[in-house]
This record gives structure tokens, C-alpha cells and sequence, in this order.
């Protein structure tokens, strides 16, 4: 059942970032193009917390892994002459990965705060390696002035192009996810549950951990493809260690039990950033306050709260349903001796 459960979330969440498709065509308004674009981003580097949370790994990487995809990208578009938005892609979930496998190996030995401190670390260490490398980053100034991407030789130079590759971005990030975290659903269940036990029982675990760091990696770098392509520059401050709290908030507060989480977090916590943009400096602030509620009263988030209310309405109304059947049942043995 639960099983089912999982599948129903992952292709609900994939079926609603395709709906998402229809917004562009929907309105013209710059306002929605713009906080949708940023939730696309969002949702896309939220998945990435979504695959380490499914082992109980709370990481603190995400915007380094993005700079990785966001860079290589902008590289490979003002170096390279690549615009291929396919090709891009494709790149920004490369670059990274390649990037996590030496060091999944080595940190993913760690286990508790000292991974958590470790990966908060990696994210400051690129952010020294970005400003002190100008002849390829740009340094303090970040890379300018990225060409339009083009897909199928039609340039993706306005607004609801711009969106469109975005929301491309954050379903392919969806289709990935969903492979991934379902395929290895019992090993990643095995891992969150008594990491230990599951290795004394013979799952290499290390290898199913390494998998999910790399994959996550990945995701992240395609959430930072699609943030530079947003804005045609890739800048050290769009990936500061600071940001981390955020995707984490939106998956956390979302419910990190299905993948629903993660879309309904960054949703429902951008549309209010963008809403409330004046008072923007306290978003961190909010986020770590939401993040203490959740974990104090409800472990599952916003999807996992709905659903068990959902559950506890559903027992109660078939407990009513059943009260006068079982009455009728004593009614009719009663009559018939």
C-alpha cells in the first residue's frame, strides 16, 4: 500500500509540473512568469535535498553542485559556443556528478552533524575557489551576458521561452527522481530506517549512498543551469552557502515523505517570498522558524499532515458507514430466529 502510495505521489508531482506547461500560455503577466520561473529553479534543487533525505542525509551542498552545473553551462555557452539547450542540460547534470563521485566516496564515510558540516563547508570552499579563479569564473564579477539558448534551431530569447526551459529543466529533474528514488526505494528505505542493520544484513550501502549523492548532484546542477539561463549571468552570489536553508526548508516544509513535498514546499514558500518581496531579508528567518514548527508538530510537512488527516477522515466516515449496517445485520438475524 505504501508502495502504491509513493507511485500515486511521484506521478501526481510529475503530472503537475507538466500541467505547469500550459501556464505561458495561460497569461502574459511578467509578475507570474517571473516568481514561476523561480519556483521551476526551487522545485528542481529541492528534489535534489528530496533523494539524500530518502537515506536520512541532510546536506548543505546543494549550491555548490549548482555553481558546478550553473558554470559549466555559462562556460560552455560563452567559450564554447554551445547554445543547445538539450546539450546544456545534459552538461550542467554531467559536471557535477562527475564532481560528486570523488567526494561522495569520501564524505559520505561521515555520518550526523559532521556530514551536515562537511557539505556546509564544500559550498564555502567553492565560493572561495569561484572568486579566486577570474580567468574562468569571472571572479567577483561572474560570468555576463550568455547567449539565448535554442532548442530545435528556434532561439529561446523571451520571457515565456525562458519559462518554458525552465519548466522543461524541472520535469526532466521530476522523470529523474522518480526513477531513481523509485527503483531504489527498498535499499534508500533499508538506509533511512537502521543504516547499520541494513549493512549487516548484507546491503553494500555505501554504494546505494554514493548513487544517491551523485544523482543528487546532478539535480542540483540542472537547478543551476536553469537559475543562470534565468538571469544570463552566472554570479557567486546566486549560489551562496546561505541558500541551502532554503531548498532545505522547501522540502522539509513541503514533507520530505513523497515527492509531492518538495513541489508543494517550493510553491507554496516562493509564491509567499515573492508575494511579501519587500520584506524579503526575513525569508531565511521564516523559513528556519517553519522548519522548527514542522519538526515539532508535524514530522511530515504539509503533504504528509493533509494526508493524514485525510487517512483519520476517511476511517471515521466508513466507522460511521458501518455502524448502522452492522445494526441492520442484528435486525435481520433478530427476525429470521
Amino acid at each position: 500500500m505504501a508502495r502504491i502510495s509513493q507511485f500515486g505521489s511521484e506521478i501526481a508531482a510529475i503530472a503537475i509540473i507538466g500541467l505547469s506547461f500550459l501556464i505561458p500560455f495561460i497569461t502574459d503577466s511578467p509578475f507570474a512568469y517571473s516568481t514561476h520561473n523561480l519556483i521551476a529553479v526551487a522545485v528542481t534543487a529541492a528534489f535534489s535535498v528530496y533523494i539524500m533525505l530518502r537515506m536520512d542525509l541532510l546536506t548543505f551542498a546543494v549550491p555548490a553542485f549548482m555553481a558546478v552545473g550553473g558554470y559549466a553551462a555559462a562556460i560552455a555557452s560563452l567559450k564554447g559556443g554551445i547554445v543547445d539547450s538539450f546539450a546544456l542540460t545534459a552538461l550542467s547534470f554531467i559536471a557535477p556528478a562527475i564532481v560528486a563521485l570523488p567526494l561522495g566516496i569520501l564524505v559520505l564515510r561521515l555520518r550526523g552533524i559532521y556530514f551536515v558540516l562537511v557539505t556546509f563547508l564544500l559550498t564555502q570552499i567553492l565560493q572561495l575557489l569561484i572568486f579566486e579563479t577570474p580567468g574562468l569564473t569571472g571572479g567577483t564579477n561572474g560570468l555576463v551576458g550568455m547567449p539565448a539558448t535554442m532548442i530545435f534551431g528556434i532561439e529561446l530569447a523571451d520571457n515565456k521561452s525562458v519559462l518554458l526551459l525552465a519548466i522543461g529543466v524541472a520535469f526532466a529533474a521530476a522523470v529523474i527522481t522518480a526513477l531513481v528514488s523509485g527503483y531504489l526505494r527498498r535499499e534508500f528505505a533499508a538506509i533511512e530506517e537502521n543504516e547499520v542493520l541494513a549493512q549487516s544484513l548484507g546491503l553494500v550501502v555505501w554504494r546505494y549512498k554514493v548513487i544517491g549523492f551523485v544523482v543528487a548532484a546532478g539535480l542540483a546542477g540542472m537547478a543551476g543551469f536553469s537559475l543562470v539561463n534565468m538571469l544570463l549571468t552566472a554570479h557567486p552570489t546566486s549560489f551562496s552557502p546561505q541558500s541551502s536553508v532554503n531548498y532545505i526548508a522547501y522540502t522539509i516544509i513541503g514533507g520530505r515523505g513523497s515527492m509531492l513535498g518538495p513541489l508543494v514546499g517550493s510553491t507554496l514558500l516562493v509564491w509567499m517570498s515573492s508575494i511579501f518581496s519587500t520584506h524579503g531579508e526575513f525569508s531565511e528567518g521564516l523559513y528556519g522558524l517553519l522548519i522548527m514548527v514542522v519538526v515539532l508538530a508535524a514530522r511530515g510537512g504539509v503533504v504528509g499532515t493533509v494526508a493524514a488527516l485525510y487517512r483519520r477522515l476517511f476511517r471515521q466516515t466508513r466507522a460511521t458507514a458501518a455502524t448502522p449496517m452492522v445494526g441492520t445485520v442484528k435486525e435481520a438475524a433478530h427476525e429470521h430466529g
